[in-house]
Formats: structure tokens, C-alpha cells, sequence
């Protein structure tokens, strides 16, 4: 599959987002499993600012990414309307798995950045149709180093 871009993405790579009514809980503070959810769309912006959107990735190649493992430790909360930026980088990078650093920081106004809640992800390359694992494609790894 070939990129779509010349230009890699710096690392570690950012997206913000702001946190909305369906990220709360009653008390206006995100729900802890909200976190992992913040954490997937910021690999999705990452690997497409890498050059690789999932759905071509899926019917170009027929591989996609699938969670295997996870581990969180929240360090603050986050509240409704604050906006966060969730970083990821690529780490133990292996031939159909990956593990992933990723950290979610509020950036309110002047204030110092605050670490909300951080993680390791490892993410394992399948067959799209048979979720059998698979090596994960070349053109990506190349864009890793």
C-alpha cells in the first residue's frame, strides 16, 4: 500500500480534543473508560497522519489493527469542556504487534499542561476477514523508522 504523503509525522504525535456532555459522568468529570476511547481516536489521527487511513488500510491490504492489551493509570481528572491533548508513540514495534505510549493532557488556557491519565497499548495486526494475525504492512513499518 502506498502512502498518501511524503511527510511523516513528528513523534510523539498529538490530537486534541474537548471533552463533551457524553464523556461525563453526572458530576461533569470524564468517565475513566472514556480515556481508552480518547486514546483510539488519537491512534486513528496518527496513523493517518502517517499517511494510512484504516478504511484504505482495510480494503487496500486487508490488515487491520486490533486492541490485544491494555494498561492505564489515571493521574487527574478531566472535566466538561476542557480540552485535552492525547499523545502517541510508537514503542517495541515488532512484526505484527506494536506497543503504543500514549498520555492524555488537559491544556486550559494559560495553565501549565496537566497529565490526566496515561497508557500502554499494544495494538496486533489481523486479517480483516479472519482476524488470524498477520504481518503488519511493510509501507507502515517504514514509516515507523
Amino acid at each position: 500500500m502506498a502512502r498518501s504523503t511524503d511527510t511523516p509525522a513528528p513523534l510523539p504525535f498529538r490530537h486534541t480534543l474537548r471533552v463533551y456532555w457524553e464523556d461525563t459522568d453526572a458530576g461533569g468529570v470524564v468517565f475513566y473508560a472514556n480515556y481508552l476511547k480518547f486514546f483510539e481516536r488519537a491512534r486513528t489521527e496518527w496513523l493517518r497522519a502517517l499517511g494510512f487511513s484504516q478504511e484504505r488500510l482495510r480494503t487496500d491490504t486487508g490488515a487491520i489493527f486490533v486492541v490485544a492489551d491494555t494498561s492505564v493509570r489515571y493521574a487527574s481528572p478531566a472535566r466538561l469542556d476542557d480540552l485535552i491533548d492525547v499523545s502517541v508513540e510508537a514503542r517495541d514495534v515488532g512484526r505484527a504487534s506494536m506497543a503504543l505510549h500514549q498520555q492524555a493532557w488537559r491544556t486550559r488556557g494559560g495553565d501549565a499542561p496537566l497529565l490526566l491519565a496515561e497508557g500502554l497499548i499494544r495494538i496486533g495486526c489481523v486479517d480483516a476477514g479472519t482476524f488470524a494475525p498477520r504481518r503488519i504492512p511493510t509501507a507502515i513499518l517504514e514509516a515507523l523508522k
